[in-house]
């Protein structure tokens, strides 16, 4: 399988490329916390049009990646600064409004009052817009693109783009099944959000927090 991958398709070491995506997919980062906390608080719809968000912003950085962006990157640390402080700070400015959503709510009295008075959740927010945003500015993302991405890409073979879009769709396969899981996990989860306000609002401070460390973790992320 690996050989005929290599030969046909021009990608090297194929399963060593998919276990790293299954692993790296799995580790939490920002689009999964999204998707997860707009599943678990407006329902599978929209938790699938947050999702919709994140495979095309995922499918924008591959073309970038393939496009030669990633060398540009490299190239130009100046450039690089300039994405990476611009994604830290929207990052950190999600998960600060997720933090003071949820402080409301904690405010909020009565221990089982309904959730949806005051959800962390911004619910005016378009959640595949938002998703959108939120993947272009994935350090997660981008430095699997930049770094690990075009590493199994032979550049001998006379057809490159041939191997992005395999690799592309591998990664695409990887990222719909486990938001998949996610988005149903977290519609599980929204009758308790419903019947508990401060349930919900213990969820937004975690999600919130982390979306802060998510931004620090961009903001001194290297190329390296």
């Amino acid at each position: 399988m690996n050989a005929f991958m290599h030969a046909s398709l021009g990608i090297t070491d194929f399963w060593t490329f998919a276990l790293g995506t299954i692993f790296i997919v799995l580790l939490p980062g920002p689009n999964s916390m999204y998707v997860l906390s707009v599943a678990a608080q407006r329902g599978v719809r929209a938790g699938y049009k947050g999702a919709c968000g994140v495979f095309l912003g995922d499918a924008i950085l591959m073309v970038l990646s393939a496009a030669g962006v990633a060398s540009l990157l490299k190239a130009s640390p100046a450039l690089f600064y300039v994405v990476k402080y611009i994604g830290a700070a929207y990052l950190g400015w999600i998960g600060f409004q997720m933090l003071r959503g949820a402080l409301r709510s904690w405010a909020a009295r009565g221990e089982n009052a309904p959730a949806t008075e005051a959800a962390p959740v911004d619910r005016a927010a378009n959640p595949f817009r938002k998703a959108l945003v939120i993947s272009l500015l994935n350090p997660k993302a981008i430095l699997f693109f930049i770094s690990f991405f075009i590493q199994f890409v032979d550049p001998q073979f006379g057809y490159p783009a041939l191997s992005f879009v395999a690799l592309g769709i591998v990664c695409q396969i990887c990222s719909f099944a486990y938001l998949t899981t996610i988005i149903f996990v977290g519609a599980r989860l929204a009758e308790a959000f419903r019947r508990r306000r401060r349930l919900s609002a213990g969820m937004a401070s975690g999600v919130g927090a982390m979306f802060i460390g998510f931004g620090a973790k961009l903001a001194t992320a290297t190329l390296n």
